[in-house]
């Protein structure tokens, strides 16, 4: 009896009209679902066999350590410090017009027009000086007459130079911006001003001082030129005249007071 009702059991759960066997095919026929990301399948790279891979191993007993910036490390010299501090100390401190103006200088091809009339007219050296008066002992030695014509060269030196604006037999002075102590030259313009003697401010005292066979010169002043150069001497003599002379901006304007990027941004 037992084994007739197993039997019938199994006959009724194999039946088309079973739910369970029902739910069983559409299981089977319903939606695939898409595999997961993760198990995509990994394409393996061919390497090349004359380029090998030698990574570098940096850390203790390894490779050499690669070159770094350390600018910012660095104990520089007492000097460089010095003049670092000072370049901000006159960037925080406010200027009067005194001083300022000497921030106001001639433009890139300005300065190179002005240099390349005053390489003209430069001071003969040592050297040459010497020569020179050789010849003419050798010359009044034999008992020939000599005549020399006094050369039309720049005038240098500060004492020399303000005799010249005084005398007004200036045409044209170069003052360098930075001159140290500044008060040296601080009161040339206004000279040049109340004389009415052309005058510019150029970066560089070590460029003028090239001009003359020095280090460095304060200010430089030209007084005489050949005929060739005497309209490219009134053009740039007229510019500045306008550029500084008649500017009144430049008697007005106050320099520094420049805070650093942080006071900048408490202050807005």
């Amino acid at each position: 009896a037992i084994l007739a009702q197993g039997k019938r059991y199994q006959q009724q759960s194999r039946s088309p009209h079973n739910p369970l066997v029902i739910m069983g095919k559409a299981a089977k026929g319903g939606k695939k679902l898409p595999s997961a990301p993760l198990a995509a399948k990994k394409t393996k790279v061919q390497k090349n066999p004359l380029f090998e891979k030698t990574p570098r191993n940096f850390r203790l007993g390894g490779d050499i350590q690669p070159k770094r910036d350390l600018t910012r490390f660095v104990r520089w010299p007492k000097y460089v410090r010095l003049q670092r501090m000072k370049k901000i100390m006159i960037m925080r401190l406010k200027m009067p017009p005194a001083i300022n103006q000497f921030n106001m200088t001639i433009d890139k091809n300005q300065a190179a027009t002005l240099l390349r009339l005053l390489k003209k007219y430069q001071p003969e050296t040592t050297e040459a000086k010497k020569t020179r008066l050789m010849e003419t002992a050798q010359e009044k030695k034999d008992g020939k007459e000599t005549k020399t014509k006094k050369p039309t060269v720049i005038k240098y030196g500060l004492n020399h130079v303000t005799t010249l604006i005084e005398q007004k037999a200036a045409k044209l002075v170069v003052i360098a911006h930075d001159v140290e102590p500044i008060e040296t030259v601080c009161w040339l313009p206004a000279l040049c001003r109340k004389k009415d003697v052309p005058y510019c401010i150029i970066k560089g005292k070590g460029r003028l001082g090239m001009l003359v066979h020095k280090k460095m010169a304060s200010c430089v002043a030209l007084t005489v030129v050949r005929q060739e150069d005497k309209s490219e001497l009134d053009k740039l003599a007229e510019n500045f005249k306008a550029q500084f002379n008649d500017n009144t901006e430049v008697r007005r304007r106050w320099g520094g007071g420049i805070m650093g990027t942080k006071s900048q941004h408490v202050t807005q």
